[in-house]
């Protein structure tokens, strides 16, 4: 067949029709096309609202008072739902109950463009069967009041009608005799916590056995708004009276009821966008996470008052882990099962418009609530730290609010920069041993650039606020840090250092630092430590292969044999007399090196390296490095053998005796 062209006339006779299983269709569309037995009730509960809606617009002019009541018998096994909807005639009950894929609410969708009709599939109502052993229909049209007809299936695949007394006015009522799986159906308090949160946005009330309060009588903030709803409301004086209070109180009035999970810091709206999304509704701040996960996204979204997602996390950014809400909106498309989106122009509008909502009400949240704006970056000040790398606007907001983890507690950058004399100092390890003394001795707070998000954040804060940023462990930091002598030390002095001080793997660096009362510091070359921890034979185990050979690529640059950096501290008073004996040829010189070497080891002990010393580095053994300070005392204050000059008390005497 040439392309373009019609197909070649093909004979009647060869023709064949498709042969369909109708009991294994029924089977796989009732049981396998949603992913709980609950949709079964939202299912129903829909097709009640969809037959309000057309009655409506049929018989607009008559008297119809919309409500659906669902009743739980849990010593039968039964749930009911009933509706003073339109109902069905005996035809219809034919053409559309029981024809799959044939849906009186998409037609009447159609034919009027009306969108606050729900279904769309014919499918709706087979999820009955997927909890239901047996279904019983009960119903009397609008347009033969007089005239009644039960409809009962057993499995979906066959089924009987029959006329019954007409119902005292239209509607129907559908009975479900559950399987016994699923007999927890019954039970009515159980129907009320699924329906008040399926229906919460329906316009129409929907009670739960014989209570006098519907479940979605719930004040629906952006209904009370000059917005337009996606969903008009036809019961709007009776299930939700507006509001005349603060707008941002009813918001956290509906966050508290709406978000089960955690309470709510702030709340604060999403309005359509013309050209884009007509989605409307809540977001809101959670106060809490769960243990071992930042990622708290809990959206709900709301296709014509009724549920479609339960969790639409992806609709909302991926750094905004701390965000619940709702929205409604018609446009989306739903999946036949109608528990996803389809992923269309839509829903990418509507991704950016919440993106945009969360970021305006941040920005709103710190201009008007000071106290709900504090509360929020004491509790996600991780997040937000990592949120801010994501994007523009909310780095701006928050580079001078947000907390960073330091050595001195949570502080902002701008404290930070303060702190530091107009610098700002972040640590690219975990500190611990000498680095945490010389954090203590500096009396300058240190940002852990360790942590999520810190040390990204701070080099860009940096270049906003136009300060210096010192990053300890790095090359270019150690420089800042640890200054150039003013005068080298000669090869021999060096050497005899290095010898008295460093353990293998330790490079000694003469230098001057603050404060002066501190000797000596040991610095993890953080080049050296990746590549231990990268060529480890246990990283084939932790890593991706494709990752670990482009790790290897990077770390082969470095030979690793320098693990640290001791840099001994020449303008310190202590190194000054230690240096001025040995030139002399004092005795005491061996003994007050090994003195600070122990030192070393201890304080190297001290962090969370642990007695190993930071970086790997051998760091020298614990227990010999106290019994060294034995020995060194012992030998600083034995007596002088006859004919040597005394050992000096003090080591400001040394330089004086010496």
């Amino acid at each position: 067949m040439s392309q373009g062209l019609p197909p070649d006339p093909v004979p009647a006779e060869d023709l064949r029709t498709t042969e369909v299983d109708l009991g294994g269709l029924v089977s796989v569309l009732a049981t396998h096309l949603y992913s709980t037995p609950l949709v079964a009730l939202r299912e129903l509960v829909q097709n009640a609202h969809d037959s309000h809606t057309r009655r409506l617009l049929e018989d607009p002019d008559g008297d119809h008072r919309p409500l659906i009541r669902v009743r739980g018998d849990a010593a039968r096994r039964t749930v009911g739902i009933e509706d003073t909807g339109a109902g069905l005639t005996e035809p219809e009950i034919h053409a559309y109950l029981a024809t799959v894929g044939t849906g009186y609410t998409r037609m009447l969708r159609e034919l009027t463009g009306n969108q606050e009709l729900i279904g769309a599939f014919g499918l709706g109502f087979l999820s009955a069967f997927s909890v239901a052993d047996e279904v019983v229909v009960t119903t009397t049209s609008h347009r033969e009041p007089g005239l009644g007809h039960r409809y009962r299936s057993r499995g979906g695949e066959q089924y009987l009608v029959e006329p019954v007394p007409a119902r005292p006015q239209p509607g129907t009522v559908v009975e479900l005799a559950l399987k016994a799986e699923h007999a927890h159906l019954a039970d009515e308090d159980a129907l009320r916590e699924v329906l008040g949160r399926y229906c919460v946005l329906l316009p129409i009330p929907v009670f739960v056995g014989d209570d006098d309060e519907p479940v979605n009588a719930v004040e629906v903030p952006w209904r009370q708004q000059s917005h337009p709803s996606p969903t008009p409301t036809l019961e709007r004086d009776a299930s939700r009276p507006p509001s005349d209070g603060d707008p941002h109180e009813a918001r956290m009035r509906f966050a508290t009821a709406f978000g089960r999970r955690f309470e709510p810091l702030t709340a604060f709206p999403v309005h359509p966008v013309e050209g884009g999304t007509d989605a409307i509704g809540l977001l809101w701040v959670q106060d809490g996470g769960t243990y071992g996960s930042s990622d708290n996204r809990d959206l709900a979204v709301y296709l014509r008052g009724m549920l479609l997602a339960e969790d639409a996390r992806d609709l909302l950014p991926g750094w905004a882990g701390f965000i619940g809400g709702v929205v409604e909106s018609s446009r989306l498309t739903p999946t036949a099962s109608r528990e996803d989106l389809q992923r269309d122009e839509h829903y990418r509008a509507l991704q950016q418009t919440l993106t945009d909502a969360i970021v305006d009400g941040l920005y709103e949240t710190a201009r008007l609530r000071p106290a709900a704006w504090r509360r929020i970056l004491t509790r996600h000040g991780q997040d937000l730290l990592g949120a801010a790398l994501c994007d523009e606007r909310l780095f701006t907001l928050l580079a001078d609010d947000v907390p960073v983890p330091t050595s001195q507690g949570d502080l902002t950058a701008g404290a930070l920069r303060a702190a530091g004399g107009g610098a700002v100092h972040v640590a690219l390890g975990s500190g611990g041993g000498f680095e945490e003394m010389l954090y203590r001795a500096m009396r300058v707070p240190i940002a852990r650039g360790d942590r999520y998000a810190v040390l990204p954040f701070l080099r860009r804060y940096a270049r906003l606020r136009g300060c210096r940023l010192v990053e300890l462990g790095s090359e270019h930091g150690d420089r800042a840090m640890f200054r150039d002598p003013e005068r080298p030390l000669p090869a021999e002095e060096t050497a005899w250092l290095a010898g008295a001080l460093a353990d293998p793997g330790e490079q000694l660096v003469p230098a001057r630092f603050d404060p002066p009362g501190l000797p000596l510091v040991l610095v993890p070359d953080r080049e050296a430590e990746r590549k231990a921890r990268i060529e480890d034979d246990r990283a084939d185990a932790r890593i991706p292969s494709a990752a670990l050979r482009l790790a290897r690529a990077f770390t082969a640059r470095t030979d690793g044999e320098v693990r640290a950096r001791l840099y001994l501290n020449l303008a310190c008073p202590a190194v000054q007399d230690l240096l001025t004996a040995y030139r002399a040829g004092h005795t005491g010189s061996a003994t007050a090196a090994g003195l600070l070497r122990s030192l070393k080891v201890i304080m190297a002990a001290a962090g969370p390296a642990g007695p190993a010393g930071p970086s790997g580095s051998s760091g020298g053994d614990l227990t010999a490095a106290l019994s060294g300070i034995g020995t060194a005392v012992s030998a600083l204050t034995a007596a002088v053998p006859a004919g040597l000059p005394d050992v000096p008390d003090t080591p400001g005497a040394l330089s004086e005796e010496a």
